[in-house]
Parts: C-alpha cells; structure tokens; sequence
C-alpha cells in the first residue's frame, strides 16, 4: 500500500510540474540562447544517441544516469562506461557513469561530463589577431545518482548534480537534480518513463575578466578616467527539461532482440519536438541502432541518427561493449560518439 502511495504522489508530481512549466512558457516564444549550461542538453550515451535520443523509458545501461536515474534500478548486472564526443566546431566531450547495485537499498551511480575546448587566443579591437594570451573554457558537471523498485513494476530515481562553467577569469557553480520514473505498464512489452531534468539554481558568471576602467563623466576634464569597475552579469536559468517516453519490446528472445521507443520533449528553452528510434540485437552480440531526433521542430538542424554497437563475454558474468553513433547535423556538419563499457 505505501508504494502505490509514494506511486501515486510521484506522478502527481510530475503532471504537477510539468503544468507549471506549460503555463510559465510563451507557446511562441522558443527562447532558444537563453540558458546557462546549454552543454547538459548534449545526448550522452552512443547507444542512446544512435537511437534518436529516444530513451527515457528504456533506460537499462549505465548511461541512464542522464536520462532518466530511475532506469539505474532495472540494471541487472554493475557497471560502468566511458565515452568521447567529437561534437560541431571541433568541441569535444567526455562522458562517464558508473552504477552499483547495493542490494535492497537500491542502486548508486555516479556521472560526470567534462568539455574539452582547447586553449583559445585572448583577442581585442586594437589586436584582432591575439595579444599573446591564451584562455580556456569549461564545462563540467558532476552527479550522485540513487534509485529503487518500489514493486516490480514502478522504480524512481534521483540525481543530484553540481555544475561548473568558466571562461577566462570567469565563473559559477549551481546545483540541480534529475528526478525520473519508470512504469511497466500492463501491456506486454510497453514501458512508460518520464523523467525531470536540470531542476536547480541559477548561474551567473562572474571574475575578474569582467574589471575595466572607466570613466564616470566623458564630458569633465580633468577627472579620473581610470576608475576600476565591475561589468554587471545576468543571472540565467538551467536548461529545464520535462520528457515523457514510451517503449516497446516487438521481440525479446535468446537469438533476436527488437525495440522500438519514442520520446517527448517539453525543455523551457525551445519548441516541444519528439524522438523516435530503434534497436535490434542479434543473439546478444550485434546490435544495430536508427532514430530520427527532434520531430516537430521545423528549423532544427538536427535529424536522423544511426548506430552499432558490439557486445563480448570476457568471463563468467563479465562482459565488454563497444557502442559507435553518428548523427547528422545538417549546416553544422555531423556528431559521432564513441563509448566503452564494462558489465559485471
């Protein structure tokens, strides 16, 4: 009885939200540039991405964490994975999630995303092709993840997060949680997940790259033109993130495995869109992955997704997986992912 109660009170929760968020956001407005972190909006996981990001309600490897934490509660076996990004514009990230099973008190991860820009010349007006300086940028988020099965058809999740951005001498942290659920529903093979993202405080970045010099009264002669002064900066909201996805197992055999998901996206800083894809297994080796990511959103540049991924028994339960994803990317060129993984 208490679980159907804490069931209940969950997805009352997040209807609740996910209202609250439909009536704090213009319909059409995208307010697209309008958030700090935008990095923890980047699909992480190629098995997940090479489905289309759809994989709220699948949500069964180590990569979970991002997605919907609840999922970490269905993992039968520990693990962890470790990924690299090629991403637009020569950026780059890095990806890891580790997930341990702690019995009847649930299951632990831990995750983190780190950016890498390379260092970049510091450039002005007066010497457009560099002062001689260099500057970095980071961006880096860090989370402890926890979920549990409430009965063997509803698992909930948690996953509270510290984010960290910097440009030159400039930066903030802010804190935020992921909060999701997964729910087999009593139709065979269809599971429902939803899952809150990015739920936190503000950033606003702040330093010394923000000092200059100026002068109170351009039209007095004679005064102080050389007073320090701090640049003031806008405070900015988390990408927030409301999904809602729904999976189907079409076949689930020892030889041939089958899905099919699709999610829907409610974020504060675009359109609402959907994620489509799929994944078939060949006897629990091979598996080859499609979707098509941002339905709905007429001017993205994002679009179809494909992918594969190879699974290996070392020993006993043990057992590694390689998993690749390319993704298109229209004028901004394409994404390719790269993840290694480890079950045991």
């Amino acid at each position: 009885m208490k679980a159907k109660l804490i069931s209940i009170h969950l997805i009352v929760l997040f209807i609740t939200t996910s209202v609250f968020a439909q009536n704090n956001f213009e319909t059409n407005v995208s307010k697209r540039g309008t958030v700090a972190a935008p990095f923890l909006t980047i699909s992480q996981g190629a098995r997940a991405t090479g489905m289309g990001s759809a994989f709220v309600a699948i949500a069964d490897d180590p990569s979970t964490i991002f997605w919907n934490p609840a999922g970490l509660a269905r993992l039968n076996q520990n693990g962890f994975v470790v990924e690299h990004t090629e991403w637009i514009a020569d950026l780059k990230y890095n990806f890891g999630a580790v997930a341990i099973n702690i019995g009847s008190f649930g299951t632990l991860g831990v995750s983190f995303i780190a950016s890498d820009y390379g260092e970049m010349n510091v450039t002005t007006i007066e010497e457009p092709n560099g002062t001689g300086e260099t500057f970095t940028v980071n961006d880096i988020a860090f989370s402890i993840a926890w979920a549990i099965n409430l009965t063997d058809n509803f698992s909930i999740g948690f996953n509270p997060k510290v984010i960290y951005q910097s440009i030159w001498n400039m930066s903030d942290y802010a804190f935020a949680i992921d909060m999701g659920i997964i729910y087999n529903t009593p139709f065979k093979g269809i599971t429902l997940g939803m899952a809150i993202t990015n739920f936190g405080s503000k950033m606003n970045l702040m330093g010394t790259s923000g000092v200059v010099l100026h002068d109170p009264n351009l039209e007095t002669t004679g005064n102080n033109g050389r007073i320090p002064a701090e640049l003031q900066t806008d405070s900015w909201d988390l990408p927030l993130g409301f999904k809602v996805g729904v999976s189907y197992n079409a076949i689930d055999n020892e030889d041939h495995k089958l899905i099919f998901a699709v999610d829907a996206s409610h974020p504060n800083n675009d359109f609402e869109s959907l994620n489509i894809g799929g994944e078939y297994v060949f006897n629990g080796i091979f598996s080859i992955r499609g979707g098509y990511k941002s339905l709905l959103l007429t001017d993205s540049e994002e679009s179809f997704t494909i992918g594969a991924g190879f699974r290996q028994n070392l020993f006993g339960n043990i057992n590694i997986n390689f998993n690749y994803s390319y993704s298109d990317f229209g004028r901004l060129s394409e994404v390719q992912k790269f993840s290694v993984g480890i079950n045991f």
